[in-house]
């Protein structure tokens, strides 16, 4: 895969003044996007810990001569990684640059406080979406409306909801690759990235977990139900849901709320890294949204350095949108996702006068027409995604 990938310049001038710590799930393309800023210098060393001749050289810390741009895989797999890492790039910041990828949760430093304070720059990888594969960058700008929408075409979306944003099933455009490709992914994310990091005695029940939770992507999540599904305590099944979203599996969203609300009941709702497991199409296209907002939220904040959140809404009397996004906890855009209504949702209008929501989005998966009534967007799916990043 040669394309570049979407924060590949915003890495490159990063890596002048700090290193970059850059996250995502398995699979995701962080390798490749590493190996494309590290050729940008006139030096470039790739080291992974899943090699044995890359860990004894990295542990002997045998770097270049001259000045290199050091890409360190799966890093944080070295269980004092970053006390070594905080080492090595203090004693060698003026000559090298320091890229480090991992599929886990790198911005988390759970002992010990963060003892790299002040000396990173942290991204999140993101699988492909709309805009990226259809054209440059946007400029976006919060609180401000969205881009004017580009030209995508037709297919763009039907592959995406069948493939997924990841890499090799989105650019093999084959069932059977996706099929080979997802079962061998699930496998592996249990039998290696959960054994490696977390202590897991029973990786048959975290097993069934990630089987169960694609059934209850877009709904409240109640972990008291999984709990009884799964005959485990509630301090375990805490423990795997936090464990699934440090290695990037799952995510979570929870209800926006003022701070002198009362009475809310602030159960959140799961969404999954690969949509692509979701068997229900109107929970799969609702992820798919849910995907596309995160992206732009942590895209924002990891360049820009802008406050975003993702959040839903509802309230006591149930009424219900989809997603909000905010800047500094104030409302910039809600989206409500629709299979196929085109009608414009009354309780999107009713939380945009309440909240005083700037823009309203109904987000329309088979629509064809964009229109615009009562302040709400109605827009086809490929347009709304294709100004978004």
């Amino acid at each position: 895969m040669s394309q570049e990938r979407y924060l590949e310049p915003a890495i490159a001038a990063d890596l002048s003044d700090k290193m970059v710590l850059l996250g995502g799930p398995r699979q995701v393309g962080k390798t490749t996007l590493a190996e494309q800023v590290a050729a940008r210098s006139s030096h470039a060393l790739y080291l992974s810990w899943d090699r044995r001749t890359d860990r004894r050289q990295l542990m002997a810390a045998q770097w270049p001569t001259e000045p290199s741009c050091i890409v360190l895989d799966e890093l944080h797999k070295y269980r004092r990684w970053k006390q070594w890492l905080k080492g090595e790039y203090d004693r060698h910041r003026r000559h090298h640059q320091f890229l480090v990828t991992g599929s886990a949760r790198l911005d988390i430093f759970r002992r010990g406080g963060d003892s790299l304070q002040g000396r990173y720059h942290h991204y999140r990888l993101h699988p492909f979406s709309v805009a990226e594969l259809t054209g440059p960058p946007h400029r976006i700008t919060p609180m401000t409306p969205l881009p004017d929408a580009s030209p995508v075409p037709t297919t763009i979306l039907p592959q995406l909801l069948r493939y997924s944003g990841f890499p090799e099933p989105i650019l093999a455009q084959s069932d059977r690759v996706h099929r080979r490709w997802q079962k061998e992914r699930l496998e592996r994310f249990v039998r290696e990235d959960v054994r490696e990091l977390e202590q897991i005695r029973d990786l048959s029940a975290m097993q069934l977990l990630t089987d169960l939770l694609p059934t209850r992507v877009g709904s409240l999540l109640s972990l008291n139900a999984i709990r009884e599904d799964l005959e485990v305590s509630h301090r375990a099944l805490t423990h795997w849901m936090e464990i699934l979203e440090r290695l990037y599996f799952s995510f979570r969203i929870l209800p926006f709320y003022r701070r002198h609300s009362t009475g809310l009941k602030k159960m959140p709702k799961l969404y999954l890294w690969d949509w692509s497991l979701v068997p229900d199409p109107g929970a799969r296209f609702e992820n798919l949204v849910a995907a596309h907002l995160l992206k732009l939220c942590h895209y924002l904040e990891d360049t820009e350095g802008y406050a975003t959140q993702l959040w839903y809404l509802r309230d006591l009397d149930k009424h219900e949108v989809d997603f909000l996004v905010t800047v500094n906890r104030r409302p910039w855009f809600a989206v409500e996702a629709r299979l196929q209504d085109t009608v414009p949702s009354k309780t999107l209008r009713y939380f945009g006068e309440r909240l005083a929501i700037p823009h309203l989005y109904q987000v329309v998966c088979e629509g064809t027409r964009h229109f615009v009534q009562d302040g709400v967007h109605v827009e086809p799916a490929p347009r709304f995604f294709s100004r978004l990043c």
